[in-house]
């Protein structure tokens, strides 16, 4: 007797049967789901440059290409529209959800995919162009948001990361049709990366890559761990300091006592603003929403449980509110901390 798998009904399942669901449950597979019209585009892209190589796309539980494997890894949610609402409400955004961010990431992913395949990291050229592929990634790295050394492709000027990550954004602009690059950049330093991706990419014409057997890395149909358990490992990554934390600063900002305030309570006012300051802190930091909205939800709960009022000034206390919310999620972004140790 054989036990056949059971495959998870994931139209009709509710959103707490879903996340008690094992993710190698939801039968998820790219073919006839809009994830295959995008990897038809980049094969289609690739095509158009002539090249050969064509990496194995196959749905992981983020966006990755494993280590000296020519493959890409598109996250699970992209394959369902029920999924992408899942990760929506339990991270706040959904990474590659339009078509454009989508492609964007699939061509940054290709070049890490292309690199695997051809050893292209231990070209002394290459690394002469990019830099040394060993140094170490740095999670959070300071950048120079008016460099025109680097392209300008993923949020946060991803390509100053890393050697790497200069090489796949490089990469990325290159392979994208409507790039206009050579237009685009003709008057930047970023130029030199550029064509040297064009003469490396054209060397690499009609080679084919001897793809070696290697298990995909977490392949969603061998994942047996239940999606909320996954929120659970991402939402890890995000987490805040003790809830203490800010105390002191919001006592500097607010006040501690109704008596000579405005009347209105810190809490209240940052409840009712709270739409308006996400924004606007998303705009100048791009740091990611989930960030941004679990924070302020933490110091809203800090403000009702001390107490604290907007002072009589409220325009200057509001402000004053605004520049230290925004410093906090800036600073957060460049050292993974809020505040200075």
């Amino acid at each position: 007797m054989t036990n056949k798998k059971s495959i998870l009904d994931i139209n009709n399942a509710s959103d707490e049967e879903l996340l008690n669901s094992r993710m190698c449950d939801f039968g998820l597979r790219i073919d006839r789901t809009p994830v295959q019209d995008k990897v038809a585009i980049l094969y289609d892209e690739l095509e158009k440059k002539g090249l050969s190589f064509r990496p194995v796309c196959y749905l992981g539980d983020e966006w990755f290409s494993p280590g000296g494997v020519p493959a890409i890894s598109i996250p699970f949610y992209l394959a369902h529209p029920r999924l992408q609402a899942v990760e929506n409400t339990m991270m706040l955004e959904v990474e590659g959800g339009s078509d454009e961010e989508c492609m964007k990431l699939l061509r940054h992913e290709c070049a890490h995919a292309i690199g695997h395949a051809f050893n292209l990291t231990e070209r002394k050229k290459w690394q002469k162009v990019f830099g040394n592929p060993d140094s170490t990634y740095q999670e959070f790295y300071r950048y120079r948001p008016y460099s025109k050394s680097y392209v300008h492709h993923l949020k946060d000027h991803y390509a100053q990361s890393h050697p790497e990550e200069d090489f796949a954004e490089t990469f990325a602009v290159w392979l994208n049709p409507n790039s206009d690059w050579k237009t685009l950049y003709n008057k930047w330093p970023a130029i030199d990366k550029l064509q040297y991706v064009n003469t490396l990419m054209n060397s690499l014409k009609k080679r084919e890559c001897k793809v070696p057997y290697s298990p995909l890395a977490y392949q969603i149909k061998n994942l047996k761990r239940t999606l909320a358990k996954h929120y659970r490992i991402r939402k890890k990554l995000y987490a805040q300091d003790s809830e203490n934390y800010f105390d002191n600063d919001l006592k500097k900002v607010f006040q501690a006592t109704k008596e000579g305030s405005s009347g209105t309570s810190a809490a209240s006012y940052i409840r009712k603003s709270r739409s308006s300051i996400e924004s606007s802190v998303a705009i100048w930091t791009l740091e990611k929403k989930f960030t941004i909205k679990r924070l302020l939800t933490q110091l809203i709960k800090r403000c009702h449980t001390l107490g604290l009022y907007i002072p009589k000034d409220e325009e200057k206390t509001k402000a004053n509110f605004l520049i230290y919310f925004t410093s906090l999620i800036s600073n957060y972004m460049h050292t993974s901390h809020f505040k200075k140790p």
